[in-house]
């Protein structure tokens, strides 16, 4: 899960617990929100984390540059 999908599910959740006042027989629309917005904001600290520091160790090589000039023309 990225961080975009994490913050997706935080808003969404909000919306769902603070702003929705539907009721659905058998499901509570709130404890719904405040579970996705749960699980938003743990896949946000995992991705910061726990994936976050992989996608940085690939970055550190050198790249050597090589122009190749043709003068056949």
């Amino acid at each position: 899960m990225g961080i975009g999908v994490s913050i997706f599910l935080i808003a969404v959740g909000a919306v769902l617990a603070f702003a929705v006042n539907f009721e659905v027989s058998g499901l509570d629309i709130n404890v719904v929100g405040y579970i996705l917005m749960i699980v938003g904001v743990i896949g946000l600290i995992m991705t910061a984390f726990v994936f976050g520091p992989r996608n940085r160790a690939g970055r550190g090589d050198v790249v050597e540059e090589r122009r190749v000039y043709d003068d056949r023309s």
